[in-house]
């Protein structure tokens, strides 16, 4: 490992400097949900990532649906009230549908945690700035739009101990995790109804087609 690296991985353990990368963050994320937990990821690189650290039926990768991941975790939230759903998205995309702020204060499921990987850069298209970047504050945005239970966080340890508080406190949650780009290593199915198909199969309600059975 070069010794820079070395030096920021270290400057990290240690609270200081540079915040945790996105990869780190969501081996967090996946060492604290439950085995069954239905996990949402925005497309590109949240999805990457959540693949790469653990692939298993209950992730629900998007493809093409910038913004969406939000959305996606509401509804799953609103039909599925026994189940805690997690949403792993990126600013830029938060940034396209901040509208799905308003309807999660609105609506108020109490089993959603929304996670917002926040490196201030659309790092899937090239890099540019988002607006976070430039001052603004999605933890802020969200409360003002009624979701009460928000933290921002900036190293794994706080990563966890928020994660603990949405798993045994009422949400819905907002998690802004402020984390280092990391260049991702492994990309999910691109088979849409695969992902859909194991996906439904891992939180009980199977699809006819899965199972052999007339529609």
């Amino acid at each position: 490992m070069p010794l820079a690296e070395a030096g920021d991985r270290a400057a990290r353990a240690a609270g200081e400097g540079l915040p945790m990368t996105r990869l780190e963050a969501t081996r967090v994320v996946v060492d604290a949900v439950d085995p069954g937990t239905p996990v949402v990821a925005s497309l590109g690189h949240p999805a990457y990532d959540l693949c790469a650290v653990n692939d298993r039926p209950a992730n629900f990768y998007t493809w093409g649906s910038m913004g969406l991941a939000s959305s996606i975790g509401l509804g799953l939230a609103m039909a599925r009230p026994d189940l805690h759903v997690v949403v792993l998205d990126g600013d830029g995309s938060l940034l396209m549908n901040l509208g799905s702020l308003a309807t999660i204060g609105w609506r108020h499921p109490a089993r959603l945690t929304l996670i917002v990987w926040d490196n201030e850069a659309y790092a899937t298209t090239g890099g540019q700035d988002t607006a976070t970047k430039h001052g603004a504050d999605l933890e802020a945005a969200a409360r003002a739009l009624g979701i009460d239970q928000g933290v921002t966080v900036r190293a794994t340890s706080e990563l966890r101990a928020a994660l603990d508080r949405a798993r045994h406190e009422a949400g819905p949650w907002m998690i802004v995790a402020k984390v280092q780009e990391s260049a991702p290593t492994l990309k999910p199915p691109l088979d849409c109804v695969f992902i859909k198909q194991r996906f439904m199969e891992a939180i009980g309600r199977p699809e006819a087609a899965t199972r052999g059975e007339s529609t």
